[in-house]
């Protein structure tokens, strides 16, 4: 019997994407929670044997307008201290660092810049995940927010060029990236150029159709830069999941 994992997922356009892909074929299957759709967020995994929380464009403590986000977080916190696997993407990065303690704050630096270069800490080297990708490899970062402070005991495992947390490591077997190891050409675009309001200048200035051009152009190496991120998360589900 494969193991299955959770997927929390926030949005119809924020979906697995690539990374459900490569976890179907390194040998998980995918519960997809589709918590805007109304499914209830379970207290504890149950008989799943991870959990993986996608991004979204709210924020991650936009409670008042999101009404599962809090359920959301009380679960990665049972999952956490219960030593089971995790992994937060984007939001899911940032709603673990609010439930364990941390902090999540608008960017001082603005807007992620679409294509970005992962910044490993000396940390990453011997980190079970993150070891596995090398210094400058070539990430997607969309988002207005990011965790200004980690939870205590966390472990900052790379940055982003603007010095804010790029992933994380949150127990012995949790970590939040920040930037979107899922995201497909298509995907990219359905955050920016197919949105309505494309064709109207960005206050930030960011070209919205030159950065998708870019993130298409750069397909291939994104596929190999993730891939191995994501065997190796199956990896550790697989194991842990052993009896």
């Amino acid at each position: 019997m494969k193991p299955t994992v959770l997927v929390v997922q926030h949005e119809d356009n924020c979906p697995t994407g690539w990374f459900g892909d490569w976890l179907t074929a390194a040998g998980l299957e995918l519960d997809v929670l589709e918590a805007h759709r109304g499914r209830a967020l379970p207290a504890s995994l149950g008989d799943h044997a991870g959990l993986l929380v996608l991004g979204g464009e709210m924020g991650a403590n936009d409670d008042s307008t999101t009404r599962w986000l809090a359920p959301t977080r009380a679960l990665i916190a049972t999952v956490a201290a219960g030593g089971d696997p995790f992994l937060g993407i984007c939001l899911g990065h940032q709603l673990a660092a609010v439930a364990l303690g941390g902090r999540v704050e608008p960017n001082p630096h603005g807007h992620g810049q679409g294509l970005t270069a992962f910044g490993p800490t000396p940390a990453a080297a011997s980190d079970p995940l993150l070891s596995v990708i090398p210094a400058g490899a070539i990430a997607v970062q969309w988002n207005n927010d990011v965790v200004t402070a980690l939870p205590a005991g966390a472990t900052l495992l790379a940055t982003s060029p603007d010095g804010t947390v790029q992933a994380a490591r949150f127990g012995p077997r949790a970590w939040g990236v920040q930037f979107h190891p899922e995201a497909t050409p298509a995907n990219f675009r359905s955050w920016t150029t197919d949105k309505p309001s494309a064709a109207a200048p960005r206050a930030d200035g960011i070209d919205i159709f030159a950065v998708a051009d870019a993130v298409e152009a750069a397909r291939h190496e994104l596929r190999r830069a993730w891939e191995p991120l994501a065997r190796r998360w199956a990896r550790v589900v697989t194991q842990s999941a052993r009896p």
